[in-house]
């Protein structure tokens, strides 16, 4: 009795190490190493800023894994690494009235490098005297949309005691965009279809002194086909009175009233303001305490809820300073 279990156990340790290298041989492939480059950056440009700085900016690269970062070169050495999302850098402590030539590379999480995009060149200002003036705000700006993706910014120029050298295009409170300050429009690109967007421009002079804020412009790009209307909030204002913030703005029309909103502070929720069954007509209204410093810059936005009880889409957002 005991030949046939001893046989058995033989049997079955012989089974299951047959198993084990079936398991090892038939286990999943390693992925083939990636050894392609992304593209190369397109679109690449520089513009000097100041006596000492210059503005890089250009277009994402494409890999098939994804992008991870870029590097900045000035005059053939690296100078900037960047994330993915960056798509545009100052290059700062360079010498007054002095050329340099600016190229980017992309890489992907392989370690693969693209080769250099084309270079392109950019001379800084002559070093100016003292200058703590800044230019004036630009005035009358106003932007277009160009379908879902895009949009062109227009403004009437600053004025200087010296000279404007750049303007610089913010959304929420983020610089998005720098041209010269020979140009009174910006293309913008990246934008994504059926969002509120908020716009201000504002003006810089070789001493690196910039001007308050333009009014904003806002946009509403167009939807994807087949998308919903847009139901943000409109025509959002913010004022500062001493250590409070105080909101104006249209609720969207969604076929019943809107009686929450959400008020969002710096792209993080704060608060749900609710009125019950009866919201007032017309522009609400909505004051709530700051606790910051003066000079402390919010940015702040707003969405409703619909009536499926889901959350519709954001306003463009304000910028606003506590006093």
């Amino acid at each position: 009795m005991q030949r046939p279990l001893a046989a058995s156990l033989s049997a079955a340790l012989a089974l299951t190490a047959a198993l084990a290298l079936t398991a090892c041989s038939t286990a999943a492939a390693p992925a083939p190493k990636d050894t392609r480059a992304p593209t190369v950056p397109a679109g690449v440009t520089a513009t000097a800023g100041s006596a000492s700085t210059v503005h890089v900016m250009w277009s994402a690269a494409t890999d098939d894994r994804a992008v991870i970062g870029y590097a900045v070169y000035r005059d053939g050495r690296k100078v900037k690494d960047l994330p993915a999302t960056t798509l545009m850098t100052d290059v700062v402590g360079l010498a007054p009235a002095t050329r340099h030539r600016f190229a980017v590379r992309a890489r992907d999480a392989a370690g693969n490098v693209s080769p250099p995009s084309a270079g392109v060149t950019a001379t800084t200002l002559p070093a100016a005297a003292e200058d703590r003036t800044p230019p004036t705000a630009p005035t009358a700006l106003r932007v277009t949309a160009d379908g879902g993706r895009a949009a062109t910014l227009r403004w009437s120029p600053a004025r200087d005691d010296t000279r404007v050298t750049a303007y610089d295009v913010y959304q929420a409170d983020t610089r998005v965009h720098t041209v010269p300050g020979t140009a009174t429009t910006a293309r913008l690109t990246g934008l994504r279809p059926g969002t509120a967007y908020a716009f201000t421009v504002r003006a810089r002079d070789a001493a690196e002194n910039s001007s308050p804020d333009s009014a904003p412009a806002d946009l509403t790009t167009a939807p994807s086909p087949g998308a919903p209307p847009n139901t943000a909030p409109r025509d959002l204002t913010a004022t500062a009175a001493e250590g409070e913030i105080t909101l104006t703005w249209t609720p969207p029309e969604t076929g019943a009233p809107v009686t929450r909103h959400e008020l969002h502070l710096d792209g993080r929720f704060a608060t749900t303001i609710i009125w019950g069954t009866d919201p007032p007509p017309g522009r609400a209204t909505y004051t709530f305490s700051v606790q910051d410093p003066p000079g402390t810059r919010h940015t702040v936005s707003l969405r409703a809820q619909l009536p499926d009880g889901t959350w519709g889409d954001f306003s463009a957002p304000r910028t606003v300073t506590v006093r």
